[in-house]
């Protein structure tokens, strides 16, 4: 059965009848200025003034919401239009200040995870790190909060009583003592599918930001590699994280390139970077004997740190920037990122003995996290006061209206207007996923001719097949899919598409870019759509003299923001499913090749599996697997636009009939609201002031570091 995902935005929704919820309490003030430790002073004020504006306006909700509750408390037969707006206020009074920002680390074993986010929290030893065997062994998340001890919560694989009781058993026993005497070792981490943990008011880390530790490139166990996907796809921000030795190559590296790409392709992900870790590690003499740059001598350790940290930045910086220009659009905003690159040493964060703690490049991470959060924060309480604000011209217009002339012509005119631009807009949409069907076609061209090659890269090993068989075994048992945390991810479903993923991920990245409503942007288009709709309510208002009748008009124009707003998300979450379409498909082709794979023991197993998976690809093939393929990919687009016309369908006729029904008497005994409208109106103008006085607030901090004389901390001798 097709999984159903429900539409998550802020438009109109269904008319509930339990109306006499409790909103949720609000967050004392001693705990929302906890929130702000980790900024510098002009930051902590721009965000006090922000969340002062998002606390005003939810005082202001939650007073209009009671006061509509009372009103409505002794009526049995509550109108439509007020059910929704009670049903509306009380989603917003509960809408979470902010959605976490997920920042994820990801990178190889040993490669310096855990040690960055140490730093980064100020916690030396909080994560457990070492030099010479695997720590982190399950995803890890911290987050920082306002509760005065540490927090953990440990989420197991499952809950199934008996499944979990016998794996359980060898953990929780006492071991008997091996033939030494020696007790045997312990280990719960294969229970475990991730681990969160909250530190107690962090000056360095904001609430609000998720940094998250990714380990390897998957895990065997099926629910903690699924876990492990998911994870990298909810992610907004991913670190690349490579050690200093082993940036310039390998395959391990790439493949976590590659992941990372994919993650913008099919995720939440908009930003990529490559952090190179324990960069304070030089042999100088070696580095001087194969030095290539600058003519300057070097008289120090020192200065050879600093002067390849700025030769790997200028270099990876170049080669991050191509690799990511042939897999993304060419307006990607992480393409116009002036840092792709940065250079750190965990180490020298402690010790200081050759680095400054600015040159270690880890306050320079903690900056643009908090630089993140803050414009995260800007977007949403812009977007919630202006919602508000609307909500209120509404609600204080149910009191006042009177039968307007003409107002069934108006209305009318209206929803003709609004079906032909919905019909517009999927004939738009049909033009933005068509762009999709030749590097489909070509991709599938190319997959027919390649796949036999990259079959056999996959199933042959330089060393033989010694070791292997299990590995393949493994591979079999879980459907082309072999994941651990210490070896090269294999995906034989991945591997034999890649050839169409190669041709379509530019143009799949250009549909869901944002930009101008140019091309194939599907996002933009929306946003067309939405400026068309409030143009015309604008001219509808003017044309028809609804001076009296100004605050339906501004309605009308904010809830369509706010219904077309919540499609952003919808058309995200179901991208992921999109772009994994081909592998999925591909996958379930080759479920009984798998299975008949997997069951094979004995004398030259390994070369009987390899024998019985390529004539299982190959007959699949024969039978048009690769289009299949394709189908269910354009299958996956239609469905994508049927969903998002019938939900702009359905949010919009709610709309139009609740604004048509005002001034038909039912709303006579409402209660009054005048004071709230006023004093959200008064939030409303804040908006631009506050906005203004970040600029200049901005403008001056920045004025007087150019000013201060700089302050250069000598090394340590």
């Amino acid at each position: 059965m097709e999984e159903t995902e429900d539409f998550v935005g802020q438009g109109p929704h269904p008319v509930d009848d339990d109306l006499f919820k409790e909103p949720m309490k609000k967050r004392r003030r001693s705990d929302r200025d906890q929130r702000f430790r980790a900024f510098p002073s002009v930051e902590q004020s721009a965000l006090k003034e922000y969340e002062k504006l998002e606390s005003r306006t939810r005082r202001v909700l939650s007073n209009t919401y009671q006061k509509l509750i009372h009103s409505v408390f002794l009526d049995d037969s509550i109108p439509n239009g007020v059910k929704y707006l009670i049903n509306r206020l009380l989603a917003l009074i509960e809408k979470p200040s902010l959605d976490p920002i997920y920042i994820g680390l990801f990178g190889s074993t040993g490669a310096g995870k855990s040690s960055l986010i140490n730093a980064i929290i100020q916690q030396a030893m909080f994560l457990p790190v070492s030099g010479e065997s695997i720590c982190t062994s399950c995803i890890v998340q911290v987050s920082s909060g306002c509760c005065e001890q540490y927090e953990a919560k440990i989420h197991l694989l499952s809950d199934q009583a008996e499944e979990l009781s016998v794996k359980l058993d060898p953990y929780i026993r006492t071991h008997r003592r091996d033939l030494d005497g020696e007790s045997a070792e312990t280990q719960i981490w294969p229970l475990i599918k991730h681990v969160e943990v909250t530190l107690p008011k962090s000056e360095m880390i904001p609430e609000g930001v998720v940094l998250v530790d990714i380990p390897g490139t998957g895990d065997f166990n099926s629910k903690r590699d699924e876990m492990w996907k998911k994870t990298i796809d909810k992610c907004s921000v991913i670190w690349l994280i490579s050690d200093i030795e082993r940036v310039s190559g390998g395959r391990a590296h790439e493949d976590l390139l590659n992941e990372s790409i994919k993650a913008c392709q099919r995720g939440f992900c908009r930003d990529v970077a490559l952090v190179v870790t324990k960069t304070d590690k030089l042999h100088l003499l070696e580095y001087l004997r194969e030095r290539k740059v600058g003519n300057q001598a070097i008289q120090s350790q020192r200065e050879a740190v600093l002067e390849r940290n700025e030769v790997i930045k200028l270099q990876r910086n170049r080669i991050l920037k191509e690799k990511l220009k042939r897999k993304l659009p060419a307006d990607s905003k992480v393409l116009e990122a002036s840092d792709l690159v940065y250079t750190v040493s965990a180490q020298e964060y402690w010790q200081q003995a050759l680095l400054t703690e600015e040159e270690t490049e880890i306050p320079k991470l903690r900056g643009y996290i908090r630089k993140r959060l803050l414009d995260k924060k800007r977007r949403m309480v812009t977007k919630y006061v202006t919602e508000a604000f609307g909500l209120l011209l509404l609600t204080d217009s149910f009191n006042c209206m009177e039968n307007l002339p003409n107002e069934f012509l108006h209305m009318s005119g209206l929803r003709r207007f609004v079906e032909e631009k919905i019909q517009l807009l999927e004939k738009v949409i049909d033009q933005c996923f068509a762009h999709i069907k030749q590097p489909l076609q070509e991709g599938v061209r190319n997959a027919k001719a390649s796949y036999r090659r990259i079959l056999g890269t996959c199933l042959v090993r330089s060393r033989g097949n010694q070791g292997f068989h299990q590995t393949l075994k493994a591979v079999c048992l879980k459907n082309g899919i072999y994941a651990s945390r210490t070896l090269a991810r294999i995906d034989l479903n991945e591997a034999i598409t890649q050839p169409i993923y190669d041709q379509i991920d530019p143009v799949f990245g250009g549909i869901f870019r944002a930009g101008k409503p140019t091309g194939s942007a599907l996002l933009p288009h929306v946003e067309a759509f939405k400026h068309s709709l409030q143009e015309k309510m604008m001219e509808i208002g003017i044309r028809s003299g609804w001076k009296y009748d100004s605050d339906k008009k501004s309605f009308l124009i904010q809830e369509i923001s706010a219904i077309l707003g919540g499609l952003e998300d919808y058309i995200l979450r179901k991208k992921r499913r999109i772009y994994e379409s081909l592998t999925t498909s591909v996958q379930s082709d080759l479920k009984a090749c798998y299975e008949e794979a997997a069951q094979i023991a004995g004398k030259k197993a390994c070369e009987r599996m390899k024998d019985v998976i390529r004539r299982g690809v190959d007959r699949q093939v024969a039978e048009g697997m690769f289009e299949r393929a394709q189908e269910r990919m354009q299958h996956q687009f239609q469905q994508l636009k049927n969903g998002i016309t019938e939900k702009v369908k359905g949010s919009i006729a709610t709309m139009l009939t609740l604004a048509s029904s005002q001034g038909d008497g039912l709303y006579k005994e409402l209660a009054d609201v005048k004071s709230e409208y006023k004093e959200m109106e008064k939030l409303h103008r804040g908006l631009r002031e506050v906005a203004e006085n970040a600029v200049l607030r901005r403008g001056m901090q920045d004025f007087l570091l150019k000013m201060s004389p700089s302050k250069v901390v000598p090394p340590k001798l």
